[in-house]
């Protein structure tokens, strides 16, 4: 099997929570190709301070980072398991305000810091809800069937 026949590949049923981690990566893919491509964003959108020194190129190592948990989110969401999902509920909701939070009070382009501690735990509650609501679903059919 080729390796762009592996990543065109996809369970035939994936979950909503799958699906939504998939979107949750191209929304982190596409945010981290446009601070590669246009580090300035963060001062022109966020309104953080004008760089001094060479911090444009650490933004577009943000971006890179960014780009690269987006790429696996996305293809993590179409492999429709449910360890991805949660998994990136865990880190999303504990390591990422945990490292931006501090970060952000430090003085380090705090406005973008504090954007994503906000967003990313946010989605990351989106993902944890519809986890949640089909294990519900997928008990409440399982008692159903027993009947």
């Amino acid at each position: 099997m080729s390796l762009l026949a592996a990543l065109r590949e996809t369970p035939t049923h994936r979950s909503t929570a799958a699906r939504y981690t998939s979107l949750n990566g191209l929304l982190y893919l596409a945010s981290g190709s446009l601070l590669i491509a246009w580090p300035g964003v963060v001062q022109t959108l966020l309104r953080d301070a004008p760089f001094q020194g060479h911090e444009a190129a650490l933004v577009r190592v943000l971006g890179m980072a960014l780009a690269v948990i987006g790429w696996l989110y996305f293809f993590g969401g179409r492999s429709g398991g449910r360890q991805v999902v949660a998994a990136s509920v865990l880190d999303r909701l504990i390591l990422v305000p945990l490292v931006l939070v501090p970060t952000a009070l430090a003085g380090v382009f705090p406005h973008t810091m504090i954007a994503f501690a906000i967003l990313d735990p946010a989605l990351a509650l989106g993902a944890w809800w519809l986890l949640a609501r089909e294990a519900r679903v997928g008990a409440g059919r399982r008692n159903a069937s027993k009947l």
